[in-house]
Order: structure tokens, then C-alpha cells, then sequence
């Protein structure tokens, strides 16, 4: 059973972000175009819940946020129904700790998801995403990492996207000018 996320993550340029839009729009087949909104839960799980253009969803993530290779279930509902979901947290005593506010651009190339995103106070940010199962997910790293290297992108280390995420936790309201 394909259930491990297998993903990997850089940091890029608003230059770079521009002439990856042009290359996967040439090179791939853009699924979707998406705005979210994610709510991310002060607890020990990897716990939020998103709005986007087309649903909402609970998600949970096993792990810790960027790691490489780890479990992940969703549970997917109307989009109108995630001011329903966010009390329903609330009142089983989870409270919001981060908001994210992501404009994605989603393509799939050479059997891979690539999403490129821009996340309000954050960032320019190219995902390369394949699901897995646990006997062939250090194989599918392997594969996604040479991919990054085709594109001609440093794959950012996990230590930076940790201070980047820990700044933004922190300063999220100022950053995104959600007060």
C-alpha cells in the first residue's frame, strides 16, 4: 500500500519560481491551480486542516514537519464545512498555532507531483512529491533528489527549512498580516 509520503522541498527565487512555472507548463501537465489556507494544531501530531479551492480536509502527518519519508492520512470534506472543522477542534481543546496562506501550482512530470507554490510571509517553495510503500521509499528519495538536480536546484537542508518554520511560527500574524 502506497502510504509514505515521499517529498522533498527547496527554497527558490521569485526568478526561479517564474522559470519553473514556464518549464513544467512546457515539460509537464498542470493538474490545478489552488489557493489554501491551513491551520496548523498546537499539538504533538502533525494535525491541521486546510481550505482550498475545491475541498476541505482534515491531515494528519506521522513525523516531523520536513521530514523526507513519513505516513500521512486525509480525510476530506466540503469545502464549506472547514469553519465546522476548525470548532470541532476547538472545542476538543486544539488551538490554532500557525496559519498558512499558499497560492500552488500543481503539475505532474515524468510520474511525479511537482507543486510550486508562493506562501504568503514565507517563501518561493518547489515541492517534488511521490507516494510510496515502505519497501521502495529510500528508492524513490533517491530518484526525486536526481530529479532536483535535473532542474538544476539545490535541495535545501532540512536545518534551514526547520529556522525558516520556526521564524514563521513565531511571526506569522506580522508576516502575513493576519492580526
Amino acid at each position: 500500500m502506497e502510504n509514505i509520503e515521499v517529498e522533498i522541498k527547496a527554497l527558490i527565487s521569485e526568478e526561479k519560481y517564474n522559470s519553473l512555472l514556464e518549464f513544467f507548463k512546457e515539460n509537464g501537465e498542470l493538474k490545478n491551480e489552488d489557493y489554501q489556507e491551513t491551520y496548523y494544531f498546537d499539538c504533538e501530531e502533525d494535525l491541521r486542516i486546510q481550505k482550498n479551492n475545491f475541498f476541505s480536509k482534515i491531515v494528519l502527518k506521522k513525523g516531523k514537519v520536513h521530514d523526507e519519508t513519513r505516513e500521512e492520512m486525509e480525510i476530506k470534506f466540503d469545502k464549506e464545512q472547514f469553519k465546522e472543522l476548525e470548532k470541532l477542534f476547538s472545542l476538543l481543546g486544539y488551538m490554532v498555532e500557525i496559519k498558512w496562506f499558499r497560492n500552488r501550482k500543481s503539475f505532474i512530470w515524468d510520474g511525479i507531483k511537482a507543486e510550486v507554490d508562493y506562501t504568503r510571509g514565507y517563501g518561493y517553495i518547489l515541492e517534488l512529491e511521490k507516494m510510496s510503500d515502505e519497501e521502495n521509499k529510500d528508492e524513490t528519495l533517491r530518484m526525486l533528489k536526481e530529479k532536483l538536480v535535473e532542474l538544476d536546484i539545490k535541495l535545501t537542508p532540512r536545518e534551514e527549512f526547520d529556522r525558516k518554520f520556526e521564524d514563521y511560527k513565531l511571526n506569522w500574524k506580522e508576516l502575513t498580516g493576519e492580526f
